[in-house]
C-alpha cells in the first residue's frame, strides 16, 4: 500500500477488525510513514468511541432538535 487512497478503500474494514492480516500489517506500515492518515484514523476511531459511549436516552431538547432540522432543511418525521 503505497499512496493514501488505497488506505482510505480499506479503512472500514481495517477499524472494523475484520480486515484481512495482510491489509491490516500494510495499513499499519503505511500509518507509521504518514502522520496525515494517522491523525485521520486516530480521529475516526475516537469518534466511534465517543459514538458508542454516549448514553442511548441522551436526547436533543425538542427545540434544539427542531432548529437543527430546519438549518438541514430536513424534514421531522417523528
Amino acid at each position: 500500500m503505497n499512496n493514501c487512497p488505497e488506505l482510505i478503500h480499506e479503512l472500514s474494514d481495517y477499524i472494523d477488525g475484520v480486515a484481512a492480516p495482510e491489509i491490516c500489517a500494510e495499513i499499519e506500515r503505511h500509518l507509521h510513514d504518514c502522520p496525515d492518515c494517522k491523525v485521520m484514523v486516530d480521529t475516526l476511531e475516537k469518534t466511534i468511541t465517543l459514538y458508542r459511549e454516549r448514553e442511548e436516552d441522551a436526547k436533543l431538547p425538542e427545540d434544539v432538535r427542531k432548529r437543527l432540522f430546519l438549518v438541514l432543511d430536513l424534514s421531522d418525521k417523528t
